[in-house]
């Protein structure tokens, strides 16, 4: 009895969360924000392939944990092999310095195309997102570029009724339950960027689904609801290679109210950025990254609960490692997104 006591208010805590947020939330998505925007695909000048793993809350059990692969590349002769911006094979300018932004030139028109794959598990609840995207990219000044993009596949959610213990076996909200769902996925985006600012708009799971229920009449019906985002921000620069960034997203969820984010990333030329963050009504978040080499980079955040569950978690811990394949340019740091 007393398990059952402790079990129920955790599945209750996580229908409520198939009600509002049902899409993992990130705090290191200023290291990638492709994972928010389908426009971002083939942003870069290389292959961009990132790990990441999100342990959210950690002490409380049944705690979002959220692992997630990504991969976008650029496709387009002009664009591929001769970048608007004209890096030489060593790697050239920082793209973070003054003088690259006063260089710096819209990328030629081309397109962008990657994978997600995303899995999060809360509770008995897993849901697993694969999704293919693709962007296009047009100069529209000669320093700003016009991204649009969109994403789809499917979305694998799976209710592990073992994990659930009931004081009736035969309750009967769980007679119509389908515990293994497959179901379509789409999402959208657009993004302009230059060489000192980006606005971003994008929505994600556009396409309602009934979750783990077989019948539309059923009081206990949860459907799959829509996660708009909009994001900002611009460089400042303290010095010729000391960069300021603040930037901001707002975040709608319906039935949720609207929540924000407002970051703040301080980059030390090409070679290293640490950073903080601020989540309405949730976290505070301390955030670190390495560009290592030409090859690989690295970032991690760990966010300080706020909310109600600070009396059981111990925070939440993040870390992200990226590749730069087929780095032609031989960049260390990204040259499109910051």
């Amino acid at each position: 009895m007393k398990r059952f006591f402790l079990i129920i208010p955790a599945f209750i805590f996580c229908l409520q969360c198939v009600k509002a947020q049902q899409r993992p939330q990130y705090t290191q998505y200023l290291f990638n924000g492709y994972l928010l925007n389908p426009a971002l695909s083939g942003i870069e000048n290389y292959t961009d392939v990132k790990a990441g793993y999100r342990s959210q809350w950690t002490g409380l059990q049944g705690a979002p944990v959220t692992g997630y692969l990504s991969v976008n590349a650029p496709l387009g002769k002009d664009f591929v092999q001769g970048d608007a911006t004209a890096f030489p094979a060593s790697g050239g300018l920082n793209p973070l310095s003054r003088l690259y932004t006063q260089q710096y030139q819209a990328a030629e028109p081309h397109h962008g195309i990657g994978l997600t794959i995303v899995s999060d598990k809360t509770g008995p609840i897993t849901q697993t997102n694969i999704d293919a995207t693709y962007a296009y990219h047009l100069g529209i000044t000669s320093t700003l570029n016009l991204a649009v993009g969109v994403s789809a596949g499917v979305s694998h959610n799976v209710l592990n009724q073992s994990q659930i213990t009931l004081a009736d076996p035969l309750d009967p909200v769980f007679n119509n339950l389908d515990n293994n769902q497959w179901k379509p996925d789409l999402g959208v985006g657009l993004w302009a960027y230059s060489a000192n600012y980006f606005v971003g708009l994008s929505a994600q799971q556009i396409l309602p689904q009934n979750m783990f229920v077989t019948s539309t009449n059923s009081a206990y019906q949860n459907k799959t609801v829509p996660h708009y985002f909009l994001t900002g921000g611009f460089k400042v620069f303290l010095s010729d290679d000391l960069t300021l960034v603040p930037s901001v997203m707002l975040k709608y969820i319906k039935p949720v109210p609207t929540t924000y984010d407002i970051n703040m990333k301080l980059s030390f030329a090409d070679k290293f950025w640490i950073g903080g963050s601020y989540r309405h009504n949730d976290s505070y978040a301390g955030l670190v990254g390495f560009n290592l080499s030409s090859f690989v980079n690295v970032g991690y955040s760990y966010d300080f609960t706020t909310s109600q569950l600070n009396t059981v978690s111990n925070g939440t811990h993040e870390i992200v490692i990226g590749l730069l394949l087929n780095n032609r340019y031989k960049v260390s740091s990204a040259q499109h997104t910051f």
